[in-house]
């Protein structure tokens, strides 16, 4: 028998209309593959970008809307930012982690560090608007998923994805930041390596490669493609499984 090399497939789901508030964004994916002729299989894990979830879930504000705060516009004077885009970073924010030169770094209140809390005007209405983060991101995901399993009568995954910078690490890169149907890290210890060594630390954020690799087919210039199929990855199948089992406890954390 010949040996199987493994493989992985990253297929982006094309032909996505606009998405307005409450559009059902199970069904919309699940169509688009159908259509495109790559109907959605058992196992696939379905990468969504965060922006067209946040649309879909009414997480747009108009900048001209929001009311800022004193603070909000000193600290816009001092990042030379909107004070009612600042506004909406702090709201988000459960703590500012870095105010250096133009660059506001907070941890938002799903417990993820990262620039501007998340918020951001690219994709969203040629800049006089502001698009938040979901809620719950993991809530998210579990009602995409259950929609396309309702849908297509297969077993898979959701991983909704943003783009997040790194601290040590020049240039941005496609994360996840909710996860249904999936464990989110591959737990690798007490395994052993082709030398015979057991492995004591290895955990691999498999639900933030899976993102990564999409991010190949999904692109950040355009929300053409704002979802993809991940498929023949192997991974935990999991109902308890959330992206914010990812975030690193404080007694952990080596730099801060």
């Amino acid at each position: 028998m010949p040996h199987l090399v493994p493989e992985v497939q990253v297929i982006g789901i094309a032909g996505i209309k606009e998405i307005q508030k409450a559009d059902d964004l199970g069904k919309i994916i699940f169509e688009a593959a159908r259509a495109q002729g790559t109907p959605i299989e058992d196992n696939d894990v379905i990468v969504v970008t965060q922006k067209v979830v946040s649309k879909a879930e009414g997480r747009i504000y108009k900048l001209s809307s929001i009311k800022p705060s004193s603070f909000a516009v000193r600290l816009g004077k001092r990042l030379r930012k909107d004070p009612a885009l600042v506004e909406l970073i702090l709201r988000e924010s459960r703590s500012i982690v870095r105010l250096s030169r133009h660059h506001l770094i907070t941890q938002t209140k799903h417990g993820w560090v990262c620039a501007n809390s998340g918020v951001d005007v690219s994709n969203v209405s040629g800049g006089d608007a502001a698009a938040l983060l979901p809620v719950d991101p993991d809530e998210s995901a579990k009602r995409i998923r259950r929609r396309i399993e309702e849908l297509s009568g297969r077993r898979v995954a959701v991983v909704v994805s943003d783009t997040f910078g790194r601290p040590f690490r020049i240039g941005h890169t496609d994360v996840a930041i909710g996860c249904s149907g999936i464990s989110p890290i591959l737990d690798l210890r007490g395994s052993v390596d082709s030398y015979g060594y057991v492995m004591r630390v290895k955990q691999t954020a498999i639900i933030d490669e899976i993102a990564s690799a999409a991010e190949l087919v999904i692109g950040n210039a355009s929300e053409r493609v704002p979802a993809a199929i991940v498929r023949g990855v192997s991974y935990n199948p999991s109902e308890d499984g959330r992206a914010r089992m990812l975030v690193m406890p404080e007694r952990n954390n080596l730099f801060r």
